[in-house]
């Protein structure tokens, strides 16, 4: 067994000059007189004296034990949970690697040799510790031990049927006892893992048999887990305290949010509720500002593409129009390019439904059907707010659509939404909607349709040799009559055995050339306008699909899933 030396932490933190004398001894003082049983080393961090990372360094470099990035570590939830809870706990480890009988367990002090000799007899392997840092330990413990700890306390909890927050007599607990519920700790636990998986939406489902929680990454559901039947209702109740909804209303839908809090990030969560035959079915989409709000030179653009939308959003007026269906990314774009386009000469103003993100220093005006404000009635009354730049959440009616070409042709920038699959067939539903040829010709300024790819898992890449009807496709798609090395997901650890891990976006642009205009007022067909795109050699969603395929980054059967209408039989 590999057991770390003795040393002591202050003295070699003083000897790197990473801390003054007089910042040792002050530590030590405080340590002393407030018997503080932390280590020296989560003292001085705590203090602001040293950094997590140098800390690592600092042992790493000392005892010559390797130091982990546990974000780019594969592991084997057997592996992580061959340890109790409790021992993991107490001394801040986890195993994240099994190797016949020698286990690497990453440790915040490693040397900790009771918590080395504890993990060794325990699983009676030979221990390598390695360093990592107190937040991602704790983070992993959390993450594959949480939900399991919590249901089995929920089960063995004698008062099932109370509401989490109310005694017996439906008096309100104080907060402490309340965060010590089961329920409450189970359904923190949920909301952890998501955010722990990077996932865009819990799902909540009764069944008839139990309710089935499941996970949307990367765009695709995987079950989470299923809990008993019996503690359906304290969960979907303890959500609906957390989102200040109506917990006594089961019979109608219901919209709330929740300020979610993991380490240092806040994540923002929107609920929703809706009746089912089982019970309410309950879906909370995550809100991370790290990744709707994201620079405009990384929202996937091919170079070709981002300078014609770099080009087209700094025009002064017209309108812009983002399309595609739920879930592509539409919002993430248009809240990039606000946050792009913000600065202290321009008054920008929103009315979205819901509000997905709080945008400093723009104006975001909520619709609310309940009181009559509705886009085409926000958006009335923002035009005499002296608006630079618009943005309507979505397009859905005729009246929407008239009041914001006119607000682009009268001196405003507009941007909006809507749900068509491509560039072509959001000029075809502008048209169909009602809206006169000459308006849109006047004030559309360009379109963009956007998918959303799945990226292949890096540490589980290989290559792929396609088939033959991906061959055809990709040559009938691409500008290259050469087929490129092709790869493909194995399934890992890393990526839950998917073989993707993370997205990327594609994008078709169609900018309204004086050709395109002379077309549109025609009043052509949606096969026309694709006919006018393929001369005009206009990329399409499938062909810059097919160049991330042939970049090695994504497969030719994502590209297909995700961009080609219909089936293709294979």
């Amino acid at each position: 067994m590999l057991r770390p030396r003795k040393m002591r932490m202050g003295d070699l933190a003083l000897e790197a000059g990473l801390i003054t004398k007089e910042q040792l001894q002050h530590v030590l003082t405080v340590q002393k007189e407030a018997k503080i049983k932390k280590p020296l080393g989560s003292i001085l961090i705590d203090y602001g004296f040293i950094s997590e990372l140098q800390l690592i360094k600092l042992l790493g470099k000392h005892l010559d034990i390797p130091h982990m990035n546990l974000s780019r570590v594969e592991i084997d939830p057997e592996v992580a949970t061959s340890i109790p809870l409790e021992l993991a706990r107490r001394y801040r480890v986890i195993p994240i690697k099994k190797e016949g009988k020698r286990l690497t367990l990453a440790m915040v002090d490693p040397m900790n040799i009771e918590a080395i000799d504890s993990a060794a007899l325990f699983t009676g392997c030979d221990v390598r510790p390695v360093i990592a840092g107190e937040a991602s330990i704790c983070n992993l413990i959390e993450q594959y031990f949480g939900i399991k700890e919590s249901l089995e306390k929920v089960k063995e909890s004698e008062n099932l049927y109370h509401l989490p927050g109310m005694g017996s007599d439906n008096i309100p607990r104080q907060k402490d006892s309340v965060e010590e519920e089961p329920i409450v700790r189970l359904v923190n636990s949920i909301i952890l893992r998501a955010v722990m998986e990077e996932a865009s939406d819990i799902h909540l489902e009764p069944q008839g048999d139990g309710l089935r929680v499941r996970l949307r990454m990367d765009g695709i559901l995987q079950e989470l887990y299923s809990p008993p039947k019996n503690i359906q209702p304290q969960i979907i109740s303890r959500i609906k305290i957390m989102a200040s909804m109506d917990i006594s209303e089961k019979r109608l839908p219901q919209d709330g949010r929740i300020l979610f809090t993991s380490g240092d990030k806040k994540i923002n969560l929107r609920v929703s509720t809706l009746p089912t035959i089982f019970g309410e079915k309950v879906v909370l989409r995550l809100l991370n500002r790290e990744k709707i709000v994201v620079p405009l030179d990384k929202l996937g653009f091919n170079p070709m593409n981002f300078k014609v939308f770099e080009n087209m959003i700094k025009a002064n007026s017209g309108m812009i129009l983002v399309c595609g269906p739920t879930g592509c990314g539409k919002s993430t774009t248009l809240y990039s390019t606000l946050n792009y386009l913000n600065s202290k000469e321009k008054n920008i103003v929103t009315v979205e439904d819901p509000v997905e993100y709080h945008l400093k220093g723009i104006n975001q005006v909520q619709v609310n059907l309940k009181t009559g404000l509705t886009f085409s009635r926000a958006l009335r009354t923002i035009l005499r707010q002296d608006p630079n730049i618009i943005m309507v959440g979505e397009i859905r009616d005729l009246e929407t659509a008239q009041i914001a070409t006119r607000a682009a042709l009268t001196g405003h920038l507009v941007f909006s939404t809507l749900h068509t699959n491509d560039a072509a067939r959001a000029i075809s539903r502008l048209l169909d909607m009602g809206v006169e040829d000459y308006l849109l010709v006047s004030s559309v300024v360009g379109i963009v349709a956007q998918r959303l790819v799945r990226l292949i898992c890096p540490h589980c890449k290989e290559e792929h040799r396609p088939l033959e009807e991906e061959k055809k496709l990709f040559l009938l798609y691409s500008d290259s009559d050469i087929l490129p090395e092709f790869f493909k997901g194995k399934g890992c650890s890393s990526c839950n055995n998917i073989g993707y891990k993370g997205r990327t976006a594609v994008q078709e642009i169609l900018f309204l050339t004086e050709e395109l205009k002379k077309l549109i007022l025609e009043r052509p067909t949606p096969d026309e306008i694709l006919q006018f795109i393929r001369i005009n050699k206009i990329n399409t969603l499938q062909q810059e699909g097919m160049k991330r395929a042939a970049e090695g980054i994504t497969s030719i059967s994502e590209v297909v899933r995700v961009t080609f209408q219909g089936s293709l039989g294979w």
